[in-house]
């Protein structure tokens, strides 16, 4: 029987600093070039030659003021500021490409739906099936104070908006235009038959939607969607919508009982467990040997910045740490006025009592918050395997460390001993994106509750794929 492949993904964002911060100081770093367009082809050209699966890209509307009261840390260390628009670069990575699938973190709290749904058809068409949409809803009051508001829409009632705006996008998506809509009849002067093009028309709470989709059926309608919420209310939006689930946690334990819950909900939910992949973040630092690994990390962190590091997890928390001692205990999240991220205080204690700013700082070694691998070839596999195994992953969003060579020490060194294993795919599957994560159609599945919104017409052509 073979050996279940990882899915792996390079974890990236359109800025100079995104999870391991003050590395942009190291002298062979070349993140402050993310304004280039040759820097991020050139990095879709190097992942596929290490066949990833995909480049995630991270994105973030707002600025992080809350260490400190204010952007300075910010600013002077670049913690996702300033960041770019992460959609604009997936048609040139996409031309220097073949098989190279694209996440794009988009906020849809700031997205009328209709001009969302057209925006991903348009990318799904220009890359032949290799995008997907990683939901976000936003968690910054300083984002919601530059579009107008006064600060963040509470925390569930966002999730309660998204459920409803991809309710209007999967009928866009999925609904609208039956699959022999486009005949292309130069004679008849019929390119697209009227009688198979369908508006929709939604009322409903948060949005009014009455239209056309603007673009025929791309090769997966709905692009593959990935969800990273960990709350409550967030796995039960995952559980609903999402195919690839983001996680991050510092514990093998902790990081299976969210697995499991998830899996549990799914089924519970009506879908497979199979229908949920789940994709852990984690930062590796290898060298041929472990010394020359340990070597490379003790020269990484003296570049790093833990304190950019805190910076970033005090805006995600919504807590000003700047305000703490080192040895004062971490805080549940929401001390800025009830916002920030619900399970990002849980990612890092586990729920476990006693965990300090120091402790936080310790883990930020790096400027980061992830869990890091730090070996050689067969120990980095064997660390990864393990939380396969022991956590219940699917696979990995690698980090940048010191870009692009994290990316190339990974693929020259990591990916060789992955494949000997029988671990990690040697050549790309054909297909979609999302035949290449699931295997099946290019399609959402049927237990997908997208699936419900298409035109009935539809049906077979689906299940024939």
């Amino acid at each position: 029987m073979s050996k279940k492949h990882i899915i792996l993904n390079a974890f990236n964002m359109n800025c100079v600093g995104h999870i391991n911060h003050g590395l942009w100081t190291h002298p062979r770093d070349r993140s402050t070039d993310y304004r280039k367009l040759s820097y991020w082809t050139d990095l879709a050209k190097l992942l596929e030659r290490g066949l990833f699966d995909g480049l995630f890209i991270a994105d973030i509307v707002g600025v992080y003021d809350i260490y400190r009261q204010s952007v300075d840390v910010t600013l002077k260390e670049s913690v996702q500021l300033p960041v770019n628009d992460p959609m604009m670069l997936v048609s040139a990575m996409a031309a220097a490409t073949q098989n190279l699938g694209f996440g794009i973190t988009v906020n849809l709290t700031y997205e009328a739906p209709y001009l969302l749904a057209r925006r991903f058809s348009t990318l799904d068409h220009l890359t032949d099936g290799r995008i997907g949409w990683n939901i976000v809803t936003g968690y910054l009051d300083s984002a919601a104070r530059a579009m107008g508001g006064a600060e963040m829409i509470p925390h569930d009632e966002r999730y309660d908006r998204a459920d409803e705006y991809l309710d209007v996008l999967y009928k866009l998506w999925e609904g609208s235009w039956q699959d022999d809509a486009v005949r292309r009849d130069r004679e008849g002067r019929v390119f697209a038959d009227p009688a198979k093009v369908r508006k929709v028309r939604h009322r409903g709470r948060y949005y009014d939607v009455e239209g056309y989709h603007l673009c025929e059926p791309s090769p997966q309608r709905t692009p593959v969607l990935f969800q990273a919420g960990s709350s409550g209310r967030g796995q039960a939006f995952a559980v609903r919508h999402a195919e690839c689930v983001f996680v991050s946690s510092q514990s093998k334990e902790g990081t299976r009982k969210l697995v499991d819950a998830l899996r549990a909900q799914a089924v519970a939910a009506g879908r497979d467990a199979g229908d949920l992949k789940i994709i852990m973040g984690i930062t590796v630092v290898v060298g041929r040997t472990q010394r020359e690994a340990e070597e490379k990390f003790a020269e990484y962190a003296r570049y790093a910045s833990p304190e950019a590091g805190l910076a970033h997890f005090a805006a995600g928390s919504g807590i000003d740490y700047s305000t703490y001692a080192p040895d004062d205990e971490l805080a549940p999240p929401g001390g800025h006025k009830g916002r920030g991220i619900e399970s990002s205080v849980q990612r890092v204690t586990d729920g476990k009592r006693g965990v300090t700013v120091r402790h936080l700082l310790d883990q930020m070694q790096l400027g980061g918050r992830y869990t890091t691998i730090v070996g050689d070839p067969v120990q980095v596999a064997d660390a990864l395997q393990s939380w396969v195994q022991e956590a219940g992953v699917d696979g990995f969003n690698l980090t940048r460390t010191v870009t692009p060579e994290s990316y190339e020490d990974f693929i020259d060194l990591v990916i060789p001993e992955l494949q000997s294993r029988g671990i990690y795919k040697t050549s790309y599957a054909q297909g979609t994106l999302r035949e290449k994560l699931f295997g099946d159609g290019a399609r959402l599945g049927p237990r997908h509750t997208g699936a419900g919104f298409r035109d009935p017409s539809n049906e077979a052509a689906t299940q024939a794929r």
